[in-house]
């Protein structure tokens, strides 16, 4: 039950009562109610020590209080430290921190959460230390370190001690400076002694330290907060521990007077807040005057508030059935001042989200399902919701922490497959394989169940701060979010060279399938309302919002280049399709900034890392693909094609516009009102007149978005080798056992060793096969491929919006294609098999849209930008060597089929070529010459690296598209004669290059020293073989299918292009057939990097030219010589079996 921050009417009775609570909290003194303030006094007393021992000087310690990391002096290298000194992250090769206060006499101990399972060593060290970024914590006489990653102690010297710690442990360091010994426990279980004798006497302190590697982060604990274990660097606040659990129990048995006994329901807050017995309220003051002031101390929110909170919502039930918890909040808010309630808020949050993210995950999650359910309370209430929400809350979602301990009760039986062959049939599986496997099985899908019901309150939370009905206190929740949202995601993108500095990968993707599913039902509710209103199932983002001003992308890429040239090239274009002027001052602002990079660049090239624009961070890398050389290349062109449309006969009066940045924005910027339509400012005529859902709700979808391009679909990709991983264990155990089932009775010492790796392969399995299960839980399940192909259908929606606006489309950012192309490698690549891509509603039409877009803008003048031009074409490259993606290809209208294949048949000069000649080899192989296999016939025997890629899929021609080629290339007669020229000119190139390559490595191969030939090179080698090889293929498919461009002597091109080709022809014979020429021999030297390098792939690809001329051939001029290369090549290869 959320509470409302007003509404109600005063009465004079209630108003001369609330002015008396206000003036005792003002004042702090005892407002006389029947002796109350006296009488709370003797019962706080009761039971209280005579003098708390925190206020004395504690012996053995120098120091203040409390104790934190020395950020100021106490450190060593490059360290991030938490805004409250306890956390700290490595941003250097191995740093140092130690704490501010030392110990000398006495047993002390503090604890250390881990939060990354690297290289650390933890410990103590003295003020005569000095550390480096090699030497560290442990590293130097006088300081003693435990290094859990590498389980080892360090002093000096080192040797193996205690376990091997994961995130979410805790290790407590213990100093006993009596009997001179440090000890280490690990989730406090003792590791058992580590150093004695350590040195002791007069001017010899120790202080906690850290020493930590680059990306590694703990959190100290030296008893502000409870510690998890028993153990502590001060004594607890016994007198205020007392004291705030009386308080809490007294303020408890107070509610219960506003408690209905008949109907065990409380009245509603904000009419009891104000209209309550006096009685009431007078004695809650009392006892808030001794409660408020505990409530800024860590120990006791974590220790106390958070304790009873939880125990409120024990019983179970919705969490709007206990409303004490919203009766508790009003009366923080009504009784504590500000800065009181703001902190204990803060802290309290802070202590739930920390445990929640490393309690354990055992017994069924039951730990964070509790501390979602209090923090889903929590939000309940509006004025914490926003309070929290503006100070507190990050905008992302914790994923949940894993441990192998608590996999093993979640699930106990492992399985994994045992059978590889893909035609084994299900009956060849044992009984015992079964029964494993069906175990197996049902301990995922309980864990699944569980997840599913820790996810749903993730979602209720996310619903909470998207909820804009709570306008009543200030500005509501959703347009709170909004802004923190749009600073999370420029933090994200800004911060890319700086990873510590990044929201975690693995809270992006979690975060992103909870947004995706609160911002879907918030859509929905919209929709239910407006019936006419667009779906989420049709959600798109409007094209406006790419051009209006309204959205900030913080200089993130656009198609058309840098935002400031289009501002200026297209200023036309948006007054008269889209009614918008942009503010002039702008335009100068962006041209001075263009000026100055024109000056500070000079004659050189921009160096990496320089600014992209307006002195923001150079454009990131994940925003395309990585093109060597050309990073960037487009920023000095433009080339954006001006379609303006006849203006409409009622021109609406033009706005004029200017950026507008994310804090300075109000709810009527995105939401309009009076004739402005907010984020939907600037509609073009090609744009539907369509209602929208809340507007706001687009620029979340926006963000989402950007989100996926960030970091999550990396994120996705990275998880994917758990399941390889798991293939290669267990093919190697399979292995194992069949040696081991062959290994002869005598020789028991290969048995042993056999026997060691096989339980080690078992047991790595057994880890992974868990591993798996919470992933394909977690990250691979059905519904969340569900929301990846949503977030598909939303870019190819949006493209498709904005490519109808013409010329605006150069303002639609770079990320929509990227995001596009990325969600369905994901889907393709990453779901399956566990999900399979056919069983998406709408799949074909889904692909067959996808098809349209990447054909259409490959080569599309609007897009000037190198990298996402070479990003289209290596999608539409993929997606023509998949049969079902192929299809789809050959599904998008005619008109564009014919329009893509143009493109492709442009002359390769002044353009990356090598893409568009393999999508056309690929439209081909299937059909040439000896070209029907899916690897080549010397490599059958190896394994590929990744049977996975496109170049090893099944043939899979399309003659639609060859139909199209050929009816292009057989009308237009210039086009024809430039693109073979073309071809032919990167042939000879290809050829050249490959051949003077091999002879310095038949040169480096002879010398009587060893020589190592550099890697590189050999790569650079083969990829010019198989240029030429693919170049070779393409003149086969031209010459199968338009055999007129050569043979046919009306054409004027057509006797210089057959010469051009028979010499090319003959230098491939003359190179590569000779007897122990060249070629042979450094194809015989077998070398790791040239295994593509071999006679057939070259040979059957001149072979199916001269076999076609041939056939097709009816002049005698040159098919003599043809006819003699072809008897040659037969000889060589041995082709008799080739028909």
């Amino acid at each position: 039950m959320s509470s409302k921050g007003g509404g109600t009417a005063l009465t004079r009775r209630s108003y001369i009562l609330m002015m008396h609570v206000f003036l005792f909290l003002l004042y702090r003194k005892p407002l006389g109610f029947q002796d109350l303030g006296a009488h709370l006094e003797r019962l706080l007393s009761e039971g209280e020590p005579a003098e708390d021992i925190r206020d004395q000087a504690v012996e053995g310690r120098l120091g203040p209080q409390p104790v934190v990391l020395d950020h100021t002096s106490g450190f060593e290298g490059l360290l991030f430290v938490d805004d409250d000194l306890l956390g700290v992250i490595g941003h250097s090769n191995f740093s140092s921190i130690r704490a501010t206060t030392c110990v000398y006499k006495g047993k002390w101990a503090y604890e250390v959460l881990i939060s990354s399972q690297g290289l650390m060593q933890i410990g103590w060290c003295t003020l005569n230390c000095r550390f480096n970024q090699e030497e560290g914590v442990g590293d130097t006489p006088d300081s003693y370190a435990y290094d859990g990653n590498r389980v080892r102690k360090w002093n000096v010297t080192t040797t193996n001690y205690g376990k091997s710690w994961a995130a979410g442990d805790i290790v407590s360091c213990l100093i006993d400076l009596d009997e001179g010994t440090i000890t280490f426990c690990l989730n406090g279980q003792s590791l058992g002694t580590a150093f004695t004798n350590i040195k002791m006497g007069p001017g010899v302190a120790y202080f906690p330290a850290i020493s930590l590697s680059f990306k590694e982060s703990v959190a100290f604990n030296f008893g502000s907060r409870p510690l998890r274990y028993p153990l502590q660097l001060t004594n607890p606040p016994t007198a205020d521990l007392m004291k705030a659990q009386k308080l809490l129990s007294y303020m408890k048995n107070v509610l219960s007077t506003v408690i209905d006994a008949q109907v065990g329901t409380v009245k509603d807050c904000a009419a009891w807040r104000l209209h309550g017995e006096p009685t009431v309220l007078i004695a809650l003051a009392h006892i808030f005057n001794h409660f408020a002031p505990l409530m800024c101390k860590v120990y006791l929110v974590e220790d106390v508030l958070m304790n009873f909170l939880l125990g409120i919502l024990e019983g179970g039930g919705s969490v709007d059935e206990h409303p004490l918890i919203q009766q508790l909040l009003d009366l923080f808010w009504l009784l504590m001042e500000d800065y009181e309630v703001n902190e204990c808020l803060k802290q309290l949050m802070m202590s739930l989200l920390r445990a929640y993210r490393f309690s354990p995950i055992i017994p069924d999650l039951g730990f964070q399902i509790h501390y979602l359910r209090l923090t889903t309370a929590i939000l309940h209430h509006e004025k914490s919701r926003k309070y929290l929400l503006n100070n507190v809350l990050y905008p992302s979602v914790t994923p949940l922490r894993v441990k192998e301990a608590g996999l093993e009760e979640l699930i106990p039986t492992t399985w994994w497959p045992t059978h590889f062959d893909k035609e084994r049939e299900p009956k060849d599986e044992s009984a015992d394989e079964r029964l494993r496997r069906r175990a197996y099985e049902r301990g995922c899908q309980r864990l699944k169940k569980r997840i599913e019901v820790v996810e749903e309150l993730q979602v209720q939370i996310l619903k909470l701060l998207l909820n804009n009905k709570d306008k009543t206190t200030g500005e509501a929740s959703r347009y709170i979010f909004l802004n923190k949202f749009r600073k999370f995601l420029q933090e994200n993108a800004s911060n890319r060279g700086h990873p510590t500095a990044l929201c975690p990968p693995e809270y992006m993707v979690c975060f992103l399938h909870r947004l995706i599913t609160a911002v879907r039902a918030s859509w929905d509710d919209g929709s239910r309302k407006s019936p006419s209103s667009v779906s989420s199932e049709e959600a798109y983002v409007p094209p406006q919002l790419f051009y209006n001003g309204k959205v900030d992308y913080f200089d993130l890429q656009r198609l058309g280049g840098l935002l400031s040239h289009l501002k200026k090239t297209l200023k036309d274009d948006l007054a008269s399709k889209a009614n918008i002027i942009i503010d002039p001052a702008e335009i100068q602002n962006a041209s001075m900034d263009d000026l100055d990079e024109d000056e500070e660049s000079g004659a050189a090239q921009r160096p990496f890392g320089a600014a992209a624009m307006g002195g923001a961070l150079a454009r990131p890398s994940w925003l395309s693909s990585p093109t060597l050389g050309r990073a960037n290349r487009f920023l000095s062109t433009a080339a954006v094609s001006l379609m303006t449309p006849r203006r409409p006969p009622t021109q609406p009066e033009k706005v004029k516009v200017r950026t507008l940045a994310v804090e300075h924005r109000t709810e009527d910027d995105i939401e309009g009102s009076h004739g402005n339509d907010g984020l939907l400012l600037g509609r073009p005529p090609e744009e539907p007149e369509q209602p929208m859902a809340d507007k706001s709700l687009l620029e979340i979808v926006d963000g989402i978005v950007m989100m996926y391009n960030l970091s999550v679909h990396q994120q996705l990709g990275k998880m994917v080798v758990v399941a390889d991983d798991v293939h290669e264990y267990a093919v190697a155990l399979k292995d194992t056992e069949e040696k081991i089932a062959r290994c002869p009775p005598r020789r028991a010492d290969i048995l042993d060793e056999l026997q060691k790796s096989q339980k080690v392969f078992a047991e790595k399995l057994n880890h992974l096969s868990r591993r798996l299960a919470w992933i394909n839980a977690t990250i691979y399940s059905k519904e969340k491929m569900l929301d990846v192909y949503w977030l598909l259908c939303v870019c190819i929606r949006t493209i498709e919006h904005a490519d109808s606006t013409g010329s605006l489309f150069a303002f639609a950012p770079e990320f929509y294609l990227n995001v596009a192309m990325n969600a369905y490698s994901a889907l393709k690549n990453y779901f399956s098999p566990a999900n399979s891509m056919e069983e998406l509603p709408g799949y074909e039409e889904t692909l067959t849209q996808l098809a349209a877009i990447l054909a259409k803008h490959f080569a599309d003048p609007r897009i000037v930008g190198t990298d996402i031009k070479d990003s289209l074409m290596q999608a539409l490259a993929s997606y023509v060597c998949y049969p079902q993606s192929l299809r789809a290809v050959e599904r998008i209208p005619e008109e564009q089929r014919v329009a893509m294949m143009r493109n492709l048949l442009a002359p390769y000069e002044q353009r990356p070529w090598a893409q568009t000649n393999w999508i056309l080899v690929r439209l081909w192989r299937g059909c040439g010459f000896g070209y029907r296999y899916t690897r080549l016939p010397h490599l059958l025997k190896t394994k590929p690296e990744d049977a996975n890629l496109p170049s090893l899929q099944k043939p899979c021609p399309s003659l639609l598209l060859q139909r199209h080629m050929a009816e292009l290339l057989s009308v237009d007669k210039d086009m024809a004669a430039s693109f073979l020229n073309s071809v032919l000119n990167q042939l000879n190139w290809a050829f050249s290059e490959f051949i003077g390559m091999i002879q310095e490595i038949q040169q480096a191969a002879e010398r009587p020293e060893r020589n190592f030939v550099d890697t590189r090179q050999l790569k650079v080698c083969a990829t010019c073989f198989d240029l030429s090889v693919s170049l070779l293929r393409v003149l086969e498919m031209t010459v199968t299918l338009v055999p007129e461009i050569f043979l046919d002597w009306t054409r004027p091109s057509a006797e210089l292009l057959l010469r051009r080709l028979a010499q090319l022809l003959n230098q491939v014979l003359n190179r590569v057939t000779a007897e122990k020429n060249l070629f042979d021999r450094v194809v015989n030297l077998r070398l790791p990097g040239l295994e593509s390098v071999d006679h057939y792939p070259i040979l059957v690809a001149v072979t199916g030219i001269l076999v076609r001329i041939l056939v097709d051939g009816d002049r005698q001029g040159f098919l003599k010589q043809f006819i003699l290369c072809v008897c040659v090549c037969v000889c060589v290869l041995g082709l008799d079996n080739f028909g």
